[in-house]
């Protein structure tokens, strides 16, 4: 199966957007967000982009602005990731955050729940200062976190899990801060079983 990975752009908050499309575009969806070190090049890299449409999925992964190929804003992360997932009219994609990343879907999580239908938590900062706005959101949860991780400790998961029950953890042995740098069919694994059982 051929999976094509195509390279596009688009308009917000006045900024060019660059994105990567794979899959089916009626497919249930998946959008990958990323951390500070990285970009959208990094799940075509190692896989996951051709790895979710082969298995069925649209696998979106975006460059954040300021980074990769996208344009800086000025606006709030929080709009602007429902702008971008409206845009693309992603119909409740689930969605994974890294690290960095949680700057952009804890805020977005904590005001549009209904607009996702899972997520995928991979170290992301930002849990103990927007925790109170993240309570009693029943979206499911994916917290995904490397034993060695020195840069968001393991404890945030479970910071996490307390405010969002509907969650589930899962630690990677010996792997670091991206952790699905170190330990990518790991990662793959226990991502594509959380995408099939909530989409």
């Amino acid at each position: 199966m051929d999976i094509r990975i195509q390279s596009q752009s688009l308009p917000i908050q006045g900024a060019t957007i660059h994105y990567r499309d794979a899959g089916n575009p009626t497919a249930p969806s998946v959008l990958f967000l990323h951390g500070a070190s990285f970009s959208s090049q990094t799940w075509q890299d190692i896989g996951s982009l051709k790895l979710l449409a082969e298995n069925g999925y649209r696998a979106v992964a975006i460059d954040l602005p300021g980074y990769g190929q996208s344009q800086g804003i000025s606006g709030s992360p929080e709009v602007f990731l429902r702008e971008f997932i409206e845009q693309l009219n992603l119909q409740k994609p689930i969605l994974i955050s890294p690290s960095m990343s949680g700057n952009y879907s804890l805020p977005f999580l904590g005001k549009h729940p209904d607009m996702l239908k899972g997520f995928v938590a991979v170290a992301p900062v930002g849990i103990s200062r927007l925790s109170s706005q993240l309570q009693r959101i029943e979206v499911p949860i994916l917290a995904i976190w490397g034993s060695n991780d020195n840069i968001v400790p393991l404890a945030q998961a479970d910071k996490l899990l307390q405010a969002m029950p509907t969650g589930e953890k899962v630690i990677l042995a010996e792997a670091d801060h991206a952790c699905y740098m170190n330990k990518t069919d790991e990662f793959h694994h226990h991502l594509l079983e959380f995408i099939r059982a909530n989409s």
